[in-house]
This record gives structure tokens, sequence and C-alpha cells, in this order.
């Protein structure tokens, strides 16, 4: 999707600091590990479902390098102490032909200031935009803030019945 690699909004946290909302780009690997190396292994394990420490050059490849079309992924960089920090980000991959699965994950210091909310709400739109009719996500049961952000936008519980995953799904049509 052309433009959408340049994608960038800036929005207001809860705190009122300002947050820029735009596209992953290949450069920002290092920034990307230095988010990844700030977020507790907790934060680390709701996201990936399985404990983390660092990732394979081939999980990092396909981390960074998105098309805009199948895989799309912003992130959420915030100013700290004068230099420009990854505080979170937010990806939609799609499964298949008009549905996509989306997931987030926002650096701990940073979580509860609406991170996951701002990209949520950009993501369903680029989505629609796209014209995908559904989202899903995965999300561990334990993981109350993801749950709430995505049931605040509407995601429902699917017929999954799985009690170590929570299967969510949203109605973009």
């Amino acid at each position: 999707m052309a433009g959408l690699a340049d994608y960038s909004v800036v929005e207001r946290l809860r705190d009122g600091r300002t947050v820029e909302i735009r596209a992953l780009r290949p450069q920002d690997r290092a920034e990307m590990l230095a988010a990844i190396g700030r977020t507790s292994t907790q934060s680390l394990r709701r996201r990936f479902f399985a404990p983390k420490k660092g990732f394979s050059e081939q999980e990092m490849a396909f981390f960074l390098n998105i098309d805009f079309e199948n895989h799309v992924a912003l992130v959420a960089q915030i100013d700290e102490d004068g230099r420009p920090a990854i505080a979170g980000g937010g990806r939609y991959i799609v499964v298949r032909p008009g549905q996509a699965e989306i997931a987030f994950m926002v650096v701990d210091a940073y979580q509860g200031q609406g991170i996951g909310t701002i990209l949520m709400r950009h993501l369903a739109v680029l989505a629609r935009d796209a014209g995908l009719k559904e989202l899903i996500a995965e999300v561990l049961p334990e993981n109350t803030a993801m749950l709430k952000v995505f049931k605040k936008f509407g995601f429902r519980p699917d017929s999954k019945r799985d009690p170590q995953v929570a299967h969510l799904t949203l109605q973009l049509v």
C-alpha cells in the first residue's frame, strides 16, 4: 500500500506527553532491540506466549521487513531525554484473504498510558482501509490490560474454547 511506509501521526498520551505513531522502518532494528531489552520477561511472555530472551536473525528479519500489505507494523515513538525511543508497537499480519492477526507490545515503563489503545485504533483503520473484514487476536487470559483494550474495540471471544489462550475476533465490516 503506497504511502503506508511513510505513515506518521502525533497523538497525546494520558499523562499529556506526545507520542508519534509511525510505520516501522528497517533501520529501527537497534531501537527495537533496545525496546525489547527494556521490556520485562512477563510482558514478553504475554506477547510471544513463551519466555523470550532474544531473537534469531530470521525472527528479526520477519519483524523488520514489512511489506505494508500483508504485514503492517506501527511503532509508538516517544521522546526520552531528547532522544527518540520506541515505547511500543503493534502489527497485523494477513493470515488468509480478508483476515489478519493483530498483536501489540508496550514497554513496561509506558504501560497504562494508552499506547495499546492508540495503536489499536490506527491499525483497525488501516486494516479497514485495506479491505480486511476481520481481525483476530490471541491473548493470554492473565493479560487483563490487553483484553480490556480488545474488548473496548468490540472484539468478541470466538467459538474456540481454550483455557490457555483467549481467541478474539473483531468484524471490520
